[in-house]
């Protein structure tokens, strides 16, 4: 085994991803049936209809790019005979994205993770009063140099690194202003373009803590299975796969660095040569190509998708 299914995180979102996966495959549609029934709201309807500003909304992207995820996946499963335990080596996700490899890989169900989530989105946007927080991109900077900046602009405030994504893009979080700071150490120190981004909250940094405490209660009480395939974890950069485990890096993962380029780096490294990007959007295949030389990149969110992993699977 050579491949690794990973799963994208928030930002991957757009208005009517998973509808034409709903029309053309059963499978899909189940998936999506049962997250609406999960949060007993039609999740789906904003979806697929909008508006935009709702689904980005933390408690509905996070739960949304899970269910695209795990349509995708019971498609593949049904239509390509794909077997996790089979053919992947690792799973892996991207922040809510470790979630949806979590379910994929059978850890959770698929009602508990879209209820996990938007726990998870809900207590992640009420951690911090809106204005509060900020985040920023800084690229073209090693990732010492991104930490050093993000050290240096705390000056007492809170400015953690939030994503190490590679290919020289981290992202900090934190105090507006101590983020604001960060931006203009950033390009003091020749960062390539360092900017503030759009978000709702300060994802990934301590003023998360009360969202870790709420997540850390609500897994406390989830029914967690040993994945059928190791689960390398955003806040490790090594796979787990002990329930106890599980929970507890979920919990760090919080409040902790995603650190992406090492998760993928590592699989790259254990012999992975193949990555499956499986749900909405393709921004983990374009990351791919910065971090692990020779690998390659395949993103499956559409029925067009899943009939060219099938006609390669064939050929």
């Amino acid at each position: 085994m050579t491949a690794a299914f990973v799963f994208p995180g928030q930002g991957s979102q757009a208005v009517g991803m998973g509808k034409a996966l709903a029309d053309a495959f059963a499978p899909a549609r189940a998936v999506f049936d049962e997250v609406d029934a999960a949060l007993s709201e039609k999740l789906t309807s904003i979806m697929w209809e909008g508006p935009a500003d709702t689904l980005t909304l933390t408690e509905n992207a996070q739960p949304a790019l899970m269910a695209v995820s795990l349509a995708v996946m019971r498609v593949l499963e049904a239509e390509a005979g794909v077997d996790l335990k089979r053919d992947a080596q690792f799973v892996a996700g991207h922040s809510l994205g470790e979630y949806s490899a979590l379910a994929a890989a059978g850890a959770f169900t698929i009602t508990d993770t879209a209820k996990l989530l938007r726990i998870r989105g809900r207590a992640m946007q009420q951690a911090v009063p809106v204005g509060t927080g900020a985040m920023a991109a800084l690229l073209g900077l090693s990732f010492e140099d991104a930490t050093a900046a993000a050290a240096e602009a705390a000056q007492g405030e809170v400015c953690d690194v939030a994503n190490d994504n590679g290919g020289g893009q981290v992202v900090v979080s934190g105090n507006t202003s101590a983020v604001e700071r960060a931006v203009e150490i950033a390009k003091a120190k020749g960062a390539r373009r360092a900017m503030m981004l759009k978000v709702s909250a300060p994802f990934h940094c301590a003023l998360m803590q009360p969202a870790a405490d709420a997540m850390a209660e609500a897994l406390g009480k989830a029914n967690v299975k040993p994945p059928v395939v190791p689960v390398v974890a955003n806040v490790l950069a090594k796979p787990i796969g002990e329930p106890q485990e599980i929970v507890r890096r979920l919990v760090e993962q919080v409040t902790g660095t995603v650190r992406w380029r090492e998760c993928v780096s590592f699989m790259a490294g254990s012999g992975v040569t193949t990555f499956y990007e499986i749900g909405s959007g393709k921004v983990l295949t374009g990351l791919l190509k910065r971090i692990a030389d020779g690998a390659t990149g395949t993103a499956i969110g559409t029925p067009d998708d899943v009939a060219a992993f099938k006609t390669a699977r064939d050929s």
